[in-house]
């Protein structure tokens, strides 16, 4: 008899047993990439702003691990202003194809230089030196002005030696506090399961939610 997964058993009520959420992210995670046509690793990344108001935008997730799931970003930009602000975030994936999706809520962290400086290495030369050029979330004149700027730094640098990683890009880190995975069901009576821990080193605590 086959094994039941992860997913056979978050909804198996008759289930009592341990279910470490950051394996079932993985199991969910790996299912979407294998079904999701356009980036599987996109999340909506909800913060605020001086005043408390919610800003919510789409990001795509670089790393996972133990830790918790990370980001890459202009420091300078909005979102970049409002983590460091206001250091606690939320993030939502959202699976059309698979009807599913996983919320994550928690405390926001800056990654180190050198994680930082390990991702920007592998991202494509023309990225790297956008990363430079964009005043992200300022006003722009217009799209002539951004390309100037790319064309110009794409001049003045060496061709073929590595492009150093600006002094205001680097990543973010959410250590999820709460996870919560939904999965769609017929005459909108959904399946939701949360998890939540009071801090980072606790165990979790599972919860099923009314849809």
């Amino acid at each position: 008899m086959p094994t039941a997964t992860l997913s056979d058993r978050l909804f198996d009520d008759a289930d009592t047993g341990s279910i470490d959420p950051f394996l079932l992210f993985e199991e969910w995670f790996a299912e979407a990439q294998a079904g999701e046509v356009n980036d599987p690793n996109a999340m909506t990344l909800a913060s605020v702003d001086a005043a408390g108001l919610p800003d919510a935008r789409i990001v795509l997730l670089n790393a996972r691990d133990r830790r918790g799931f990370v980001f890459f970003t202009n420091f300078d930009s909005a979102k970049g202003a409002q983590l460091h602000a206001h250091p606690q975030a939320a993030l939502l994936f959202h699976w059309k194809s698979l009807r599913r999706q996983v919320r994550l809520r928690g405390p926001v962290e800056t990654v180190a230089p050198a994680e930082a400086d390990a991702y920007f290495a592998t991202r494509p030369r023309i990225s790297q030196i956008g990363a430079h050029a964009s005043l992200q979330s300022q006003p722009l004149a217009g799209r002539e002005a951004l390309m100037a700027r790319v064309d110009s730094l794409e001049q003045s640098l060496p061709a073929g030696e590595p492009v150093p990683r600006p002094n205001h890009w680097g990543g973010f880190r959410l250590v999820p506090l709460q996870m919560e995975f939904w999965k769609d069901g017929a005459f909108r009576l959904h399946d939701r399961v949360l998890f939540t821990r009071p801090d980072a080193d606790t165990d979790w605590a599972r919860q099923r939610l009314y849809p």
